[in-house]
């Protein structure tokens, strides 16, 4: 626990860089130069490693696309299906399997713990036979050649908040910085109309989610996401208000910018640089948004394969068209939240209603992306935040069941940006219980996205509180089994 005095020193130590800070802007205007002030503030609050737009590995994906189906996918009802669960359907979970793990509280009181099977077809899919849910995802099954289905991921966290915060910054307790913000902060832009990083969420029900998913953590605030919203302003407060023009606007920023630069020029604050570059990039959305969410310009070809559910803002396929119009115009990192896979009960008629919304739009974005000539360079990753378990949750009848959270198994499928598509890879016990072959960790699954942007995990690094953090922490391997 820290001690008072602890909180005093740093205290003091925060007064005293900006006392330095202040000292150098304003006798650096006097002749003693700014390359010093530089030169003193990189060693004191900076980055280390690649943290510029030059990628330290050979780069396969320019561009990332995470389709983040929050709530908790059940792996056994869609991917990783274990037929030797009809010969033990409503027997108890054996007591080996369990092996003392931890349940939630949700569950923990049970006092039976029944085996509950899939409802649902399965068929093997793709060049290697990988297993899926084509009664509900048919659309991904014309794909599968594309997609690499992981079974084999698993995660520490048992619970939705720390468990999405997890895969969102590679930490449970909030406040680091989300992955789209690294990958700004280490690739920078392409697109100097657009963000580098931008969420998006659809269907109301579900889990809460926060901007923090999304936020920058630590790393200078312009590295965080912009989320776009449904309806006529996708991106709060950019159109000019009532009465006010394009060039009044434009004199307004012009002003704003000289104090802003000037109080920069006296305090060395490079969160006012962030402030100036924000309000520039501001004006320059006020053209380019419209631009990108008028879907008007799509060809009908393009709603025929994504779902007439794309011509409606706030949809999944909606969002998904978006993800495609921001990747080709250069955007580095989409990420889209849809609400709603927390089966606790009902599980049937919640998969067949939450594939409904998304299996179309996300097939459709691989064909979309191969068509164009974009699916090598760009990214796909689909899943959530933990899997469900094998017992059945509360009452269980024969067209119907819920299942728990699960973190210690799920499966979180790639396509794209040099994955091996057709394949499966790790394997799970005959309950989709424990891992029992090439586990990947929350941790691996970051380095490899990174890998293959070029990045080497161990080398993104940010200086804070007086060490250098990463998303990957201390952890991570990169799974080159699943790479071309």
């Amino acid at each position: 626990m820290t001690s008072p005095v602890d909180v005093a020193q740093s205290v003091l130590e925060a007064q005293r860089l900006q006392t330095r800070r202040y000292f150098f802007g304003q006798t650096g205007r006097a002749g003693l130069g700014m390359a010093s002030l530089a030169t003193l503030l990189s060693s004191e609050s900076g980055a280390k490693g690649s943290n510029s737009a030059e990628p330290s590995l050979p780069v396969r994906a320019k561009r990332v696309i995470y389709l983040f189906q929050s709530g908790g996918p059940p792996q056994l009802d869609l991917f990783d299906h274990k037929p030797h669960l009809d010969d033990v359907h409503k027997q108890e979970v054996p007591e080996s399997i369990f092996n003392g793990q931890r349940l939630t509280g949700m569950t923990a009181g049970q006092t039976s713990f029944p085996v509950a099977r899939s409802v649902f077809k399965f068929e093997r899919v793709g060049e290697g036979g990988a297993w899926l849910n084509t009664e509900l995802m048919p659309h991904l099954k014309e794909v599968a050649n594309e997609v690499c289905f992981i079974n084999s991921v698993h995660t520490d966290a048992i619970n939705h908040d720390p468990a999405i915060t997890f895969f969102q910054t590679g930490f449970q307790i909030a406040g680091r910085p989300s992955i789209g913000a690294w990958l700004s902060y280490g690739l920078g832009n392409e697109n100097e109309n657009l963000p580098t990083f931008v969420a998006m969420t659809s269907n109301k029900g579900g889990q809460p989610l926060y901007d923090r998913l999304w936020g920058a953590g630590f790393l200078p605030s312009k590295h965080q996401g912009v989320l776009f919203r449904a309806g006529s302003s996708p991106v709060l407060y950019l159109n000019n208000p009532a009465g006010v023009t394009d060039a009044l606007r434009r004199r307004t920023l012009d002003q704003i910018r000289d104090l802003n630069q000037k109080r920069f020029e006296e305090v060395q604050d490079p969160e006012i640089q962030t402030r100036i570059a924000q309000y520039e990039m501001a004006y320059r959305m006020q053209t380019s948004v419209p631009e990108l969410t008028n879907v008007n310009d799509e060809p009908q070809s393009t709603f025929d394969l994504y779902g007439e559910d794309a011509k409606k803002p706030g949809t999944y396929a909606y969002n998904v068209l978006m993800a495609r119009r921001l990747s080709e115009r250069g955007v580095r990192f989409v990420q889209l939240f849809h609400r709603g896979w927390d089966a606790h009960g009902g599980l049937p008629a919640q998969m067949r209603a939450r594939c409904r919304e998304t299996d179309q739009a996300s097939a459709a974005l691989i064909t979309d992306l191969k068509q164009r000539g974009l699916l090598d360079e760009t990214l796909i990753v689909w899943g959530g935040e933990f899997g469900r378990t094998v017992y059945c949750q509360g009452e269980m009848t024969a067209k119907s069941y819920g299942r728990d959270h699960h973190p210690r198994c799920f499966t979180v499928w790639m396509a794209g940006g040099g994955i091996k598509g057709g394949m499966s890879y790790g394997q799970t016990d005959d309950y989709s219980y424990n891992v029992v072959d090439n586990p990947v960790s929350i941790h691996d699954l970051h380095a490899t996205i990174l890998n293959q942007l070029g990045i080497n995990h161990e080398q993104l690094t940010y200086r804070f509180q007086g060490r250098y953090y990463r998303l990957t922490d201390v952890h991570g391997h990169v799974v080159r089994d699943v790479l071309v």
